[in-house]
């Protein structure tokens, strides 16, 4: 029985980027090393290799842009809350009936939305998004650990990127809602440095400094650090994980 050819494995490594602007900036491209996530739960998400039947010596680098300038975020984020508990999973994000509303068609894109955060329990008496409407008034959701666990579906950070909401600042991430809210470049999942969704009430006004990695509670006047996004916000700030590989050269350009 011939043998199977063996498999070489490729990592991608970089250093965190500095965030040193408050301005709006145009997004400096860097090498791919938003495919190199860190280890374990929450930001903390396992590295994926990519497999090759090449041997190294055959492989072409990447193209990209010059990796010595740093990535230089949105501004901020500013203005009210929505805040839930620990181990909100995926289905109550967005309930399995509506997974089949295709977010590359505007209209479902949009109706996708409306349903966001539905499927939470009537202990929450307030509705992410309000009846009859399309998008949410929350730009900023506040949550406990384990944020987005459950299934493994890309609905579930659309669904909130849809409504229109901006970040999550979470105790912690499930790994795989993690990386789809960078893969697709619809919402930041922010960590913050203790445990917050005790601190705050729905209905709060906060800002999100993602320059200073600070979130600010301008109704209790409080002030919190949070980790830095590292190596996923070019990603997230290029529109996702493809519109950046093809800014950075790395596939070709959709056809106009």
């Amino acid at each position: 029985m011939a043998k199977a050819a063996p498999t070489t494995f490729r990592t991608f490594t970089s250093s965190n980027p500095t965030f040193n602007s408050s301005s709006k900036p145009s997004i400096p491209l860097q090498n791919p090393s938003f495919l190199k996530l860190p280890i374990t739960y929450s930001t903390k998400c396992r590295t994926q290799f990519l497999s090759s039947t090449h041997s190294p010596s055959s492989l072409t680098p990447l193209k990209a842009a010059d990796s010595s300038s740093d990535f230089v975020p949105s501004t901020a984020f500013h203005g009210l809350c929505y805040v839930v508990g620990d181990n909100i999973d995926t289905d109550q994000i967005i309930p399995a009936e509506y997974l089949t509303l295709v977010p590359s068609n505007p209209e479902e894109y949009q109706k996708l939305g409306s349903y966001a955060l539905i499927g939470l329990p009537s202990s929450y008496q307030v509705r992410f998004v309000d009846d009859n409407e399309i998008k949410t008034k929350y730009s900023i959701i506040i949550a406990g650990a384990n944020f987005g666990c459950g299934s493994s579906r890309e609905h579930a950070p659309v669904a909130l990127g849809a409504a229109g909401a901006k970040a999550v600042v979470a105790e912690s991430y499930a790994r795989i809602f993690f990386r789809n809210s960078v893969s697709t470049g619809e919402i930041y999942p922010l960590e913050s440095e203790v445990r917050i969704c005790e601190e705050f009430t729905t209905g709060d006004v906060a800002t999100v400094e993602l320059g200073e990695s600070k979130l600010i509670n301008h109704t209790t006047g409080k002030e919190y650090t949070l980790k830095s996004i590292g190596d996923a916000g070019p990603v997230i700030e290029a529109g996702g994980i493809f519109a950046y590989a093809r800014k950075a050269g790395m596939i070709a350009a959709a056809d106009s």
